[in-house]
């Protein structure tokens, strides 16, 4: 049996071209005055043409935007509803286009997060997700994976029992999952155990199946989402997700 501690763990935004407004060349036209001479008058100026820029994505601070890495063409945003709420909303985008830049490709989708909401510096047993920008490289569960691109390992190790916080049974929350890479190793499975940063920094940090509660650290979509969630991942798009509370994103 798993423990729910791997959920807390307690044991390119390309510039658009730089293209001139549209004003035309000013042309020259010699018109005979009374004496004979060229008068030069000057053909009107044509209308302003706006300049195209690439769609950001909405409700995202220029820091947070900052932190997205510049080869990144999936971004799943997780807005939490307050600094202290365990309720949060989630948002595929891609940016297939540069030039168009970022594209929702989902509808948004409610989520959970942990019991005590976010937290700018995550510690083991803090029961907050983690603000920030982090990969998505692997994922796991113990079901047999959906149609997907995306690194998947499937282990009886994913079976989880017990209670969540409000009395609602955990069973299948681990079907399927995501390693969000915050203090782990990029790329190897979801149960590895290696903190970078350290036990005490917390980690087990995943995307899991929503049991209808609030979490001990992780984020968490309905089996339907997550088994979406997991078709459209593509490991050649870079992804990461962006979470935090609605101000914290914003900043």
């Amino acid at each position: 049996m798993l423990l729910l501690t791997a959920c807390g763990d307690t044991s390119d935004s390309a510039a658009a071209p730089d293209t001139a407004a549209g004003a035309s060349a000013t042309a020259s036209v010699g018109v005979a005055g009374p004496q004979g001479d060229g008068v030069r008058k000057r053909a009107a100026p044509g209308p302003r043409v706006p300049i195209a820029r690439p769609r950001e994505i909405p409700a995202l601070g220029p820091r947070t935007r900052a932190s997205i890495p510049a080869d990144a063409k999936q971004v799943l945003v997780v807005t939490g509803e307050d600094y202290d709420s365990s309720r949060s909303s989630a948002v595929l985008y891609t940016r297939d286009e540069p030039a168009r830049g970022w594209q929702p490709v989902t509808t948004r989708w409610p989520a959970h997060n942990a019991l005590n909401g976010w937290t700018d510096e995550h510690w083991e047993g803090d029961l907050r997700s983690p603000v920030g920008v982090y990969g998505l490289t692997h994922a796991g569960g113990l079901l047999e994976p959906p149609r997907t691109a995306f690194p998947y390992d499937q282990d009886p190790l994913f079976s989880v029992s017990g209670e969540g916080f409000e009395g609602e049974p955990l069973e299948g929350s681990f079907d399927y999952v995501v390693a969000i890479d915050y203090n782990r190793v990029p790329g190897v499975t979801p149960l590895d155990r290696e903190r970078p940063l350290g036990q005490e920094r917390g980690g087990g940090i995943w995307i899991h199946v929503d049991h209808g509660g609030p979490t001990q650290g992780c984020i968490s979509l309905t089996e339907d989402r997550m088994r979406e969630l997991l078709g459209a991942l593509d490991p050649a798009k870079k992804p990461v997700v962006v979470m935090g509370d609605e101000e914290a994103l914003e900043r």
